[in-house]
């Protein structure tokens, strides 16, 4: 056998066999071929016997800290040559390689390079990188027992999955100084992922050209993956998600996250920060930390807007003004103006009934509670993020991971793009500079991007206008109006608003898009220095693009429709000159219409956002992995399963919060108009948190970890959105429900000043005589002698007819007064709020303190130590 594999090989490799015979030559391959089928079946056998469903080398030691694919193109040598130079460069940088053949991959096709960091090339790293390790053990007593802890067992995990490390003191790594940190193995001092964030910080700067190349720029993974020269790369989960790993040197840690954290089953257990921060890195586990808490503390929203609800329930029999407008003795004797020109006709109050009714459901005096309510546990809520923040810095070793992120973590693509280099005052250092250029163009971009929105947004209004009176004529008379259950709740304006919230959303989603890849484009070509400083400028961008689309409709009910209406006979009109005339709100008020908008929208993206999200990512992998699901166990390997799972990008967090955000926009802007929002928010992320956990434990690669000592510029954009809702609800309240003009009536206008609302809605009616209609806005259907619209104005024939009276001013003075008052309120209470808590914890502030003491007397010690045993 030992002559077969020798001349085997001889005639592999080209050597001249001519002078062979015949017969020899025969024999010769009839060996060879008999040869590589034994070796198949040996390689068979292996497999079966050693199963390629682990982290490690073929040694069975070294662990894979990355994986990197391609398939080998018969006519890729431009890329054979990329990968060829580029392995050779990460060699050199230390990282060992082993490469698995297409023959051994699931599809015949797909080559597979593992990389192995060794202690060296940790240690190197980990020192640039200023990797927080331990060096003592904590000595500060554990926290105070909770009162009644044992009634929050129930919710409890296991304490092995709750801190699934012991609690020390750290210090940035020092290659220099190793005995200083406490080292029991090396092998496993780092954890995986930072060793594979380490990996990443190589590969995504590792050259790909040869030393006497001039094209310097040939750096970085990122460029190689755009360029088809690899497929993917990524770091390898630890064990399959639905049980653990049979190597006895595999953690499964992705086996117990998705044990006690990823199925819908536990979503009333707490989340295992500290596994999730160990498994995925800080900047994932700071948003499921993040998330777990928004979701807790929207709790107290839901149960207050749930009774402010209930209050409105239940308290049907005291409303009045509905009473009124449904009883045909007031309602029904009451001939309305009509809606639209021409088509639409007179109709009587009566026919509003039903929304007037569930108008009171929203529209009452426990909407103003709710308002100023959630001013102040918006306040409470960041308030207390803060605190929790600064708790997870501290326990996650990101004090003062800022500046290292600034200074040290430069994006390769600005290194690779900038060729200026300037003076550092601060380190006296030559750095990449690269100058403001395309600012003109970027501006141009968000310009044009901005007046695209507009025309969308007013081809929505338009829409509105033009299909209201399509509506009214076909609905004039319909059948449907003969149908007691059905006709009494499909009226023009109902039919309108419900179509316009439905074509807004699908506008929204398609919007959505765009908005999306331009914002993307115009980040890139800034050409940010630092990742954290690209992720920024991203998410003040897609979060400008995505307010203006997600919220324009309810601004727009909210403070536009009905508000410019002008009256009969000197109606405003769209652009002035078109024959849409803009919209009013119906004598229930507009509340419940920008309710609809707003529960159509939020609804909307809700549960089209969690079916895209646990879904799409399913089906993908579903039908990438039908093949590999037919192989023993054995035989598919860790790297071949992970290849087959989805790719999270680098923006895949952003998406995450970016959803967030605009659902809490949503509670708070609007939420006077609907107090059941946070009851909707609630219970979708209790959903949200699930599907997350289950997506990226089962559905997606590995991320590479990465730091994050808070959740970024998304803090300032909640801040401004906070103060912001304070101001939008109470426009809400004053301009857009019809609380405080009831409330003037009730206290000034009421008959024999009773305090009662009888004979509110004749109150809040003026009169119009039609001989003041145009021939182009005289309805078709009959002559009537009077009709009345919802103003207050002077009747025909007074002196000042068509005027507004004085009780138009004293509620339009309530209302600026009632903005003004409680703006006022809310804003000292919540700076009031925010200065009674601080948003360090006292704790915290000690054990920081206590931490860099030990460091600098540690050190101290060290360095006498070192500095003796010199000596002697």
């Amino acid at each position: 056998r030992g002559n077969t594999v020798l001349l085997c090989v001889i005639l592999h490799r080209g050597i001249d066999v001519s002078n062979y015979s015949d017969s020899i030559w025969i024999d010769l391959q009839w060996r060879c071929c008999a040869l590589d089928e034994w070796l198949r079946a040996l390689t068979v056998f292996n497999n079966h016997q050693q199963s390629k469903d682990s982290v490690f080398f073929r040694d069975g030691k070294r662990r894979i800290d990355f994986i990197l694919s391609y398939v080998d193109d018969r006519d890729g040598e431009r890329k054979q040559e990329r990968r060829k130079e580029y392995e050779a460069n990460l060699q050199k940088a230390g990282l060992e390689l082993e490469t698995e053949d297409q023959s051994e991959s699931d599809d015949g096709k797909t080559y597979y390079v593992k990389i192995h960091t060794p202690w060296d090339v940790l240690a190197t790293y980990a020192d640039v990188l200023k990797i927080k390790v331990p060096f003592k053990a904590n000595d500060i007593p554990a926290h105070k027992d909770i009162p009644m802890n044992w009634l929050f067992t129930p919710f409890r995990l296991p304490n092995h999955i709750m801190n699934p490390e012991p609690d020390y003191f750290t210090s940035p790594f020092n290659k220099e100084k190793i005995d200083f940190f406490l080292i029991d193995d090396k092998e496993t001092f780092f954890p995986p992922s930072v060793r594979n964030r380490i990996v990443y910080y190589i590969l995504a700067r590792c050259a790909y050209y040869k030393e006497d190349s001039d094209d310097k720029n040939k750096k970085g993974i990122k460029r190689l993956l755009n360029n088809g020269t690899y497929g993917a790369a990524f770091p390898l989960h630890d064990s399959r998600y639905w049980k653990a790993s049979r190597d006895p040197n595999s953690e499964s840690e992705r086996f117990s996250l998705y044990k006690h954290w990823a199925r819908f089953f536990s979503f009333f257990k707490e989340q295992p920060l500290n596994l999730i921060r160990k498994y995925y890195g800080e900047k994932i586990g700071i948003y499921f930390a993040w998330l777990g808490f928004y979701t807790e503390m929207l709790f107290f929203a839901a149960v207050v807007g749930l009774i402010c609800f209930l209050y409105g329930l239940f308290t049907f029999d005291d409303n009045v003004w509905s009473k009124e407008i449904c009883s045909e003795e007031i309602g029904g004797n009451i001939i309305m103006c009509p809606l639209c020109d021409k088509t639409c006709g007179y109709w009587k109050l009566n026919s509003t009934c039903n929304s007037s009714w569930q108008s009171h459901m929203f529209d009452n005096v426990g909407t103003v509670f709710f308002a100023i309510f959630m001013g102040i546990w918006v306040t409470l809520f960041l308030e207390f993020w803060k605190r929790r923040q600064a708790r997870l810095e501290y326990e996650w070793d990101l004090v003062d991971f800022e500046e290292e992120q600034q200074q040290l973590q430069l994006r390769p693509e600005y290194e690779i793009k900038c060729t200026s280099r300037r003076l550092n005052r601060v380190t006296q250092e030559m750095e990449p500079y690269f100058p403001a250029k395309s600012q003109c163009t970027r501006t141009f971009l968000s310009g044009a991007t901005v007046i695209f929105w507009v025309t969308c947004i007013i081809g929505v209004i338009a829409y509105r206008l033009a299909v209201y009176a399509a509506f009214a004529s076909i609905m004039k008379d319909s059948p449907t109006n003969n149908i007691h259950m059905v006709g009494s709740l499909i009226t023009p304006q109902l039919a309108t608003s419900v179509t316009a919230s439905c074509i807004n959303f699908v506008i929204i989603m398609i919007l959505n898009v765009m908005y999306e890849r331009v914002a993307i484009w115009i980040t890139d070509m800034e050409i940010p220095k630092t990742h954290l400083e690209y992720e920024n400028k991203l998410t003040v961008k897609m979060f400008l693009f995505q307010f203006v689309n997600y919220y324009s409709s309810c601004f727009y009910v909210a403070f536009f429709k009905g508000k410019f209406v002008g009256r009969p006979g000197d109606y405003i009109y769209m652009f002035g000159w078109s024959k849409l005339r803009n919209e009013e709100c119906d004598p229930g008020g507009c509340l419940i219409e920008l309710t609809t908008q707003l529960v159509i929208v939020m609804a909307g993206k809700q549960v089209w956002g969690n079916i895209q999200e646990a879904l799409v990512p399913w089906l993908l992998n579903w039908w990438g992995s039908r093949k590999a699901r037919s192989h023993p166990e054995s035989l598919y390997s860790r790297w071949e399963q992970d290849h087959d799972l989805q790719n999270f990008s680098h923006l895949g967090l952003f998406y995450e919060y970016l959803e967030m955000v605009i659902q809490f926009g949503f509670i708070t802007l609007f939420v006077a108009s609907f107090p059941l929002a946070p009851l909707l928010a609630l219970l979708n992320n209790i959903i949200e948190v699930r599907v997350d956990a289950w997506k990226f434990t089962t559905q997606f690669r590995r991320p590479v970890a990465a730091k994050a000592h808070s959740i970024g510029a998304w803090q300032e954009i909640l801040n401004g959105v906070a103060v912001f809702s304070v101001v939008t609800n109470a426009f809400i309240v004053a301009f857009t429900s019809d609380m405080i003009p009831r409330l003037v009536y009730m206290y000034a206008y009421s008959p024999d000043n009773d305090l009662s609302m009888k004979g509110y809605i004749n109150n809040s009616l003026s009169v119009f005589n039609i001989s003041g209609f145009s021939e182009d806005n005289r309805p078709d259907d009959g002559e009537k002698a009077l009709c009345v619209y919802r103003d207050y104005r002077y009747p025909p024939g007074h002196e000042k007819q068509y005027t507004h009276t004085m009780q138009f001013w004293h509620i339009l003075a309530a209302k600026l007064a009632f903005i003004i008052i409680m703006e006022h309120v809310v804003f000292m209470v919540k700076f009031f709020v925010a200065w009674m808590i601080p948003d360090v914890p006292a704790e915290v502030k000690a054990r920081v303190k206590r931490e860099r003491y030990l460091i600098q007397e540690y050190l101290h010690n060290y360095e006498v130590f070192i500095l003796m045993k010199t000596c002697t």
